[in-house]
């Protein structure tokens, strides 16, 4: 990739981020933000979009970029009103931005008229009114008649007359990051010398001693005097990409025909005059010598800039203390520091991620073997084996960070989503966020969109009602979607949930009937009927439309849940509306779990989920029908699981006293005891996936590699949990249908 490429791709990159502060800001002031920050934040990330698209001639961003930025310059002077109306035009406006620079990125051709469209409606909100402009002159008005000339009347007007001059003074001090950015003043300087004459004088009081002078820092102010035809507007406009990073101050010191009567040389030997005094109060005459200072006054910008830039680097005896000379200075010696962060490509951390499990294995086999070969845990060796996989720990936690991000990322893509489906279906629909900061892992981030889309886009089609019905229902008639994340159990958990009018049972066990998907006459609990919905084929929407009735959606969303090594759970009520939560694991990389032996194999059970273990005993294993077992466990019945049976691995129930007992918390709070043969230790293991490598297995949420080599399989506790007991209900069905 060329030197081009790679700035075009950085500044698309950064056009995302700006695209999300822009919309963050918008529906901020929707509602009812409207602080002057939160006000100038939208404007500069439309500024910064039209600025970068600008510098490498992507014309159609930049047209309708500088529309959007006039209209959000009307709004934080004061001269529009935030309406609902505006708002809404502002935020399609947003979503046009983004597909414009998504256009540009793809270098895919774009629906002119339709932007144009979007553009003149943001015009349309122009405080500048008709009767302001300049007036057209009426044609009834006066009576004109055509008057013939001859054409050499003109001839001794062989010239236009010279246009007056506007004299600027211009004050400009860089701070670090104009530098930092890989900007030049002398760039600047030399820019504006191209609109017309300028005086350029470089203050230099403000340079520190050299003990205390910071090479990174900024000390240098330019004061500039030019004589140019142009506008106050033209000026700034050379400052237009690095005013955030500048000092700027422009003043019109008025206007004036060329003269030359000014005793230019005079003026430059009085302000030479005021510099050398200051200088002198900074450091010894014979260092900063009358001859440097009058040449690099006398020379032009760039050549000031260079004269300014090897003075600084000359030594400089010492004459005061530190904190005299930090007195001196209206800036200290160091920059404030600020949280600094680098791009980085993400296929190295994927391979710095690859490596860390290899790591994890590795430390997880040189355990196996030195166990294996006898040795004390005294000894120096197995001390040495302790500190390994304490500092392997501290690198996997470390490397799990760098992959870390907020979900916020995934929210920010929903309200447009919802903005959209809500115009399509003629419904009013406001969405909630919640919990947006919430971090996992950035694999987990890209995998959960595509599910979230569909899930939002079912909750506004299926779940919320039409404005009237809600009004009749004695709802508001604006919908509500509420979106939200947090940690639970060592996994995050994100709910949609909506206020509609919940799942139609009745509607939704016949239509799954006429498509013979179950038994018409199947008894089945509000819980299946609700699942059914995730069934390959059903829908129940009535006619095929942009957005649903072909039957392919929440099974899609169930199948990519699990390809996470997650779940998924709908809770409804019928007139309330429904809440779907997905369940996923925090990182796709590693997880620390207990080894245990059941039936023969060995498999790993999710740490986060085990509550204690337990040695059951004779009295405290009771019976409970249809084969099902409980276990007392401080005066608290609980449900004992047999994990041998339930995976397959025996037909019969294990004895509970030969085994162990894990008592283990689901995601929904509710705590049941898991019958294992032994436990063999708790390690820190690399996640395989299943869905990549063979497919997905009940009960089996991953795999991994033991340190000696051999493969384990990673306990889902929670399906394990639900498999026991719809076992346990179909058992209990079966006997009252016999009975």
């Amino acid at each position: 990739m060329d030197a081009m490429a790679a700035i075009k791709q950085t500044f698309f990159q950064e056009c995302e981020e700006q695209l999300a502060e822009l919309e963050t800001g918008l529906l901020a002031i929707d509602d009812g933000d409207l602080d002057p920050e939160t006000v100038n934040a939208v404007f500069r990330a439309v500024h910064s979009i039209k600025g970068g698209a600008g510098a490498f001639s992507l014309d159609d961003l930049v047209r309708f970029a500088h529309v959007f930025e006039t209209a959000l310059d009307h709004l934080r002077a004061g001269r529009l009103t935030p309406s609902p109306e505006l708002l809404k035009i502002m935020l399609r406006a947003a979503d046009a931005l983004a597909d414009l620079v998504r256009a540009a990125r793809d270098e895919t051709r774009v629906d002119a008229q339709r932007y144009a469209a979007l553009a003149a409606e943001l015009r349309a909100f122009d405080p500048v009114s008709a009767d302001e402009r300049p007036e057209e002159d009426g044609g009834d008005e006066i009576a004109f008649s055509p008057v013939l000339m001859d054409e050499s009347m003109f001839d001794d007007l062989d010239a236009p007359p010279a246009p007056a001059l506007h004299e600027f003074r211009i004050r400009f001090r860089p701070k670090p990051g104009l530098y930092a950015k890989a900007n030049e003043t002398s760039l600047l300087l030399r820019e504006l010398a191209s609109l017309g004459e300028t005086s350029v004088i470089c203050d230099t009081t403000d340079i520190p001693l050299l003990p205390e002078l910071d090479p990174e820092g900024a000390y240098l102010t330019w004061i500039v005097t030019l004589a140019t035809t142009e506008d106050e507007t033209a000026v700034r406009d050379v400052f237009e990409f690095v005013e955030w990073d500048c000092d700027l101050d422009v003043e019109a010191e008025g206007f004036s025909a060329p003269q030359d009567d000014i005793d230019i040389a005079a003026l430059i030997e009085k302000m030479q005059s005021n510099v050398e005094a200051e200088l002198a109060a900074l450091a010894p005459p014979a260092q900063l010598g009358a001859d440097a200072e009058s040449s690099a006054l006398g020379q032009k910008p760039e050549v000031v800039a260079d004269l300014a830039e090897t003075r600084a680097k000359q030594p400089v005896e010492k004459k005061a203390s530190a904190a005299e000379a930090a007195a001196k200075t209206d800036h200290p010696a160091k920059p404030e520091q600020g949280a600094a962060s680098i791009r980085v490509d993400l296929d190295r951390v994927d391979r710095l991620i690859n490596l860390v499990g290899e790591l994890v294995i590795n430390q997880a086999m040189l355990a196996q073997r030195v166990q294996e070969a006898g040795l004390a845990r005294a000894s120096g060796v197995a001390t040495g084996l302790d500190e390994l996989e304490q500092l392997t720990r501290e690198i996997q936690d470390s490397v799990m960070a760098i992959r870390a991000q907020p979900v916020k990322s995934v929210f920010q893509r929903m309200p447009r989503l919802v903005r959209e489906v809500a115009a399509m279906t003629g419904k009013s629909v406001r969405l909630v966020t919640d919990g947006e900061n919430t971090e996992v892992d950035k694999t987990v981030i890209e995998r959960i969109a595509d599910p979230l889309t569909h899930m939002i886009r079912n909750a506004i089609d299926h779940g919320l009602e039409t404005p009237e019905a809600r009004i009749k229902a004695g709802k508001p008639e604006e919908g509500m979607v509420h979106l939200s994340a947090l940690h639970r159990s060592g996994r995050i958990v994100i709910e949609v949930s909506d206020d509609g009018a919940g799942i139609n049972r009745p509607r939704v066990k016949a239509l799954a009937a006429s498509k013979g998907l179950i038994a018409a006459d199947a008894a089945l609990t509000d819980d299946e009927i609700d699942n059914l919905i995730f069934l390959p084929g059903f829908s129940t929407a009535s006619t095929v439309s942009d957005i649903s009735g072909r039957g392919v959606g929440m099974d899609v969303v169930r199948r990519s849940i699990q390809a996470l090594g997650g779940r998924i759970s709908i809770q409804s009520r019928p007139g309330k509306g429904s809440t779907f939560t997905m369940s996923l694991p925090l990182t796709l990389a590693v997880l620390d779990g207990m080894v245990v032996t059941v039936g023969g194999q060995t498999l790993v059970v999710p740490l986060t989920a085990i509550v204690e273990t337990l040695q059951p005993k004779i009295t405290d294993v009771h019976g409970f029908g249809g084969g099902a077992r409980v276990i007392a466990i401080r005066e608290h019945f609980t449900p004992l699981i047999d994990v041998g049976r339930e995976l397959g691995y025996r037909s019969d129930n294990a004895d509970p006293l030969s085994g162990v007992a894990l008592l283990v918390e689901t995601e929904g709070g509710a705590r049941n005891a898991m019958l294992v043969d032994a436990i063999l230790g708790q390690r820190q293991v690399v996640i395989k996936s299943l869905e990549a490598n063979y497919q997905h297995v009940p009960g089996i949420a991953a795999a991994t590699i033991l340190g000696d080599g051999r493969v384990a399989l990673i306990l889902d506790v929670d399906a394990v949990v639900a498999s026991s007991r719809a076992d346990a209900a179909a058992l209990d069905h079966l006997l009252a249908t016999a009975g």
